[in-house]
């Protein structure tokens, strides 16, 4: 089972398809791109097939989601490698980490639920893009710096009707 999600002519607005209904969601900043020409730092969302990889979550804020990937509770200090060049780039990492890393655990709720997709991870490829994750959106959709975010309920209901060789496709 495959999640396609459309670009509203190539804006950082879009449509996810959950359970047969086509839901709402924000994309990158700067819209769209092709895969092979995705960049660190763009704002845009890589075109392209990823699978889901692993479900972070917020244990203190929510359930452990419904999934059957496997599915772990964030901690303080749980981050993702964005520093091009370096040895653990587009990989998970703990703080403090001697280069830039985003951190899992925010403030707001974007990240009560992170689920990472399989963009640029096999192998990493210098450059291509980090961080291309699926999470929650804000309140009013704002856009991101290149992943995909829908409303909370949307994102379990998502994870529960998922199968394990699931992927999210976003499409032009």
């Amino acid at each position: 089972m495959n999640f396609k999600v459309i670009s509203d002519d190539g804006t950082n607005k879009g449509e996810i398809k959950i359970d047969g209904k086509w839901i709402k969601c924000a994309l990158g900043k700067n819209g769209t791109i092709d895969a092979n020409l995705k960049r660190e730092g763009d704002g845009k969302t890589p075109i392209g097939k990823w699978p889901i990889r692993k479900v972070y979550y917020r244990a203190d804020k929510i359930e452990k989601p419904i999934s059957p990937f496997e599915t772990i509770a964030i901690e303080e200090n749980f981050g993702w490698c964005d520093a091009a060049g370096d040895v653990n780039y587009n990989k998970f990492v703990t703080h403090p980490y001697p280069v830039s890393a985003e951190h899992l655990w925010r403030k707001d709720e974007l990240y009560d639920i992170c689920v990472v997709l399989g963009h640029n991870d096999d192998p990493v490829v210098d450059k291509m893009g980090s961080a291309i994750f699926l999470h929650v959106a804000h309140e009013n959709y704002k856009p991101t710096e290149g992943c995909v975010a829908v409303k909370i309920g949307d994102l379990q209901n998502l994870l529960s009707i998922a199968k394990i060789d699931s992927a999210v496709e976003i499409l032009a």
